[in-house]
């Protein structure tokens, strides 16, 4: 046993989730301070208080109701597209539940009867009948967490935005704490959420399950299954949403009409803005709440078939949710260093603001991990590995989630390096736009390119190291530690959206240029944080998939799986192909949806008299239309690739198939995935940079309207739909496959390869 009790975990880890769950309502109180409405009655009581800016007194009140007018249309649209969103979703999770409890009913003919355990043959277990029905109320649990984290995200930044706008008004440091804040109340809902869900699914299987641990951690995977399968279609439907209508707005609006981003006279604004929350945020939560679901159910799965699970030692069984719980309380102390310690006074100082965010959480979490893994483990024990069992000591775990940490945070810096403005890859491709669109989008592309071989091998050597002191349990911690900051993580991730649509607000009110200097400033800086958060995505999604991979190998009882075996390389070169399928899929629904929406643009352009003037309103509502209708349509198919592809190999072609076609998507997946997110980062900061106009190189290049601006503008439409709709769901594609192919591995294992069965 480790130095922690029975009694003390069973208290801490609800206790941190309860904290977390706090410290946000705490922060969201505080963000609810700036106030959007103007009473009547009260008009002078806080009216001063709004208004510190000497210049800015002229129409304050009309500015303002025109946020809270802007900021609502945004809200209700995003919150009406999430809804009808949902509705499918219900669908296919009541489908896809019953699916999951036939397949995994029938591996003993549906019968009651208690069966010996899988990996300890003497004792008896639950009938396999219990773990279907447990998997699939996992499934569901899991499904309604990743859709609540994603809703909750998209409530509180569709609620900052415009308070974000009003309080640029004041300086660009109050601004900034608003966006940010508001992103931390979403990072810390979603960890504690899914971290109090958990434990609390944990202890309710185990009142059925007693002492049969193997069972009850194994219906538990279901529930990063669920959570994942709301990521996909979420962050691909988002990611369509929002990308058909930044390409149309951007098309007609900047290159054709000549009139800024934001404009209210373009039909597409307003759609493009509801965009960025369904998609960067509701997306973006869903997806690393399914990481960091999985995650902790790969580790606790090991875990269960481990010395942890035999022994039934509980707060060695329970160390992934520990590691969770620290992480809550580490990333509330990092909170307070932006908001309350470090002021932010000039605009220079806002990316550093948010890269020691990451430095910071890291760092103390890396004490934090060396104090819980001395209380909350023995100090010997061994691990599940393919059928031995590997001695490890405590110190090994350790090193293991400390690698995989800091791994994270190398992706993060090396993501930043290659998409933010202020280095010279960034600069290059923006130079490279004197000489056209056809220049910049090859030096975009080469960087894309380039800028996947450190994270490759951080990512490498993290495996290596992981897998080498601990096995496949060693991979699972590793990924839980890459996740352990995920609220902070978040937080800055989030960050980038509010102060995205906190831009939009300020140029469709009509406000200065000064504040809108200020909100670009901010949207720069959130460009490059949206593109670290994706970095975290995919490295833990490649870690996560992983440790999934292994543990569905040991579930489906293969002792190794070899590659030289025609079943298995078939499998291989089949899934290293499927992230290019899946590209394919969603490139071209961004594509078709952007080429409606250009089209009813220009319509509205050419037959409403005085729009170009701004004497009349466009038709906003049509462009939110069109995004809905495309990307509801448009997630289907690629929604379907992913679910059925583990289906259909595990069934027809057998478990070793199977296990080729995830290991082929693993490799390929994260090398696609790292590439189109750094491309679309970057090219989206070559043109900021371009209209930034901050240096003499930038001035030569610009301004708004020039040649080169014009290629700059090109480019970003190219990695729109590269960074925000294929990019980021391919890590969602890896994961996904994965944990499926775990939750269904007894089903495959029994029943599998009916193909090679026939012939």
């Amino acid at each position: 046993m480790g130095l922690m009790g029975e009694t003390v975990t069973e208290i801490v880890i609800p206790v941190a989730a309860v904290i977390g769950i706090g410290f946000a309502l705490v922060q969201w109180f505080l963000v609810s301070k700036v106030r959007v409405s103007i009473d009547s009655g009260v008009k002078n009581g806080y009216n001063d208080r709004l208004i510190e800016d000497e210049e800015e007194n002229v129409d304050s009140q009309e500015v303002v109701v025109k946020c809270a007018e802007i900021q609502s249309a945004i809200s209700v649209g995003a919150t009406s597209f999430l809804f009808t969103e949902y509705k499918y979703l219900g669908v296919f999770t009541v489908v896809f539940g019953v699916i999951i409890f036939l397949f995994l009913g029938s591996v003993k003919g549906f019968s009651t009867a208690s069966e010996p355990c899988t990996y300890n043959k003497e004792k008896l277990c639950k009938p396999a009948l219990a773990n279907a029905l447990f998997t699939t109320i996992a499934f569901l649990l899991g499904a309604v967490t990743s859709v609540l984290s994603g809703f909750l995200g998209m409530k509180i930044a569709t609620y900052a935005n415009a308070r974000t706008t009003l309080e640029a008004r004041k300086g660009v440091g109050k601004a900034f704490i608003t966006a940010f804040r508001s992103g931390a109340v979403m990072g810390f809902l979603l960890a504690a959420n899914g971290l109090l869900v958990l434990y609390i699914s944990i202890n309710l299987f185990g009142l059925y399950y007693g002492d049969d641990w193997e069972g009850l951690y194994e219906s538990i995977t279901g529930y990063g299954l669920g959570g994942s399968s709301m990521a996909l279609f979420g962050r691909v439907g988002g990611g369509i949403y929002t990308k058909a209508a930044d390409v149309g707005a951007d098309l007609v609006g900047k290159v054709e009409r000549n009139i800024p981003e934001d404009d209210p006279r373009n039909p597409a604004v307003i759609a493009d803005n509801v965009g960025d929350n369904v998609g960067d945020i509701a997306g973006m939560g869903s997806d690393l709440f399914g990481s960091y679901a999985e995650s902790s159910c790969a580790a606790l799965f090991v875990a269960s078939i481990s010395s942890f699970g035999i022994t039934h030692d509980l707060s060695a069984m329970l160390y992934p949710l520990i590691i969770s719980s620290m992480g809550i309380i580490v990333c509330l102390i990092t909170t307070l260093f932006a908001t309350d310690i470090f002021e932010i006074k000039s605009v220079s100082q806002i990316e550093p603001a948010l890269k020691r965010q990451l430095l910071i959480s890291t760092i103390l979490m890396t004490i934090g991990i060396a104090i819980i893994t001395f209380i909350a483990l023995p100090s010997k024990f061994t691990i599940f590995d393919f059928g031995a069992e590997k001695t490890v000591k405590n110190w090994h775990l350790f090193f293991c989630v400390s690698i995989g940490l800091w791994a994270g945070l190398v992706i993060g810096y090396i993501t930043e390096y290659y998409t933010s403005n202020a280095y010279s890859p960034v600069q290059d491709v923006a130079d490279s736009c004197r000489t056209g669109a056809a220049t910049n989008v090859i030096f975009g592309l080469a960087l894309g390119y380039k800028s996947v071989i450190i994270p490759i091998f951080a990512i490498a050597i993290a495996i290596y190291v992981s897998f080498s002191l601990a096995a496949m349990y060693g991979i699972a911690v590793a990924a839980l530690g890459m996740l352990s900051t995920i609220a902070t993580g978040l937080a800055i991730d989030a960050y980038g959206p509010i102060s995205d649509n906190a831009g939009g607000i300020a140029e469709m009110a009509g406000m200065s240029h000064k504040i809108r200097e200020r909100t670009d400033a901010l949207d720069a800086a959130g460009n490059t944080t949206a593109a670290i958060g994706k970095g975290f995505a995919i490295g833990s999604a490649a870690l996560v998939s992983l440790a999934l991979f292994g543990a569905f190998v040991s579930r489906a009882g293969l002792k190794t799986v070899d590659v030289l075996t025609p079943k298995v390389f078939v499998g291989l070169i089949v899934g290293a192909m499927l992230p290019y399928w899946f590209s394919a899929m969603t490139m071209k629904s961004v594509g078709s949806a952007a080429l409606k929406m250009v089209e009813e643009v220009r319509r509205q352009f050419n037959t409403i008299p005085g729009l170009m003037e701004g004497t009349t309103k466009p038709d906003y509502a049509n462009c939110v239309k069109i995004s809905t209708d495309a990307s509801l349509k448009e997630m289907i198919p690629p929604g379907a690739l992913v679910m059925l592809t583990p289906l259909i190999a595990g069934t027809f072609f057998g478990v070793e198939t199977l296990a080729g076609v995830l290991a082929g998507s693993l490799v390929s997946g994260v090398q696609v995935a790292i590439s189109a997110s750094n491309t679309g980062g970057a090219w989206d900061n070559a043109k900021k940079y371009i209209e930034a106009g901050a240096s003499d190189h930038a001035r030569t290049l610009g301004p708004k309207g020039s040649d080169p601006h014009k290629a700059a503008v090109i480019g970003d439409t190219i990695g729109d739909p590269l960074k925000d709709t294929s990019g980021p769901s391919l890590n969602i594609l890896i994961k996904l496959m994965a944990v499926e192919s775990l939750v269904f591995a007894p089903f495959f294992a029994t029943h599998g390869g009916l193909i090679f069965k026939w012939l």
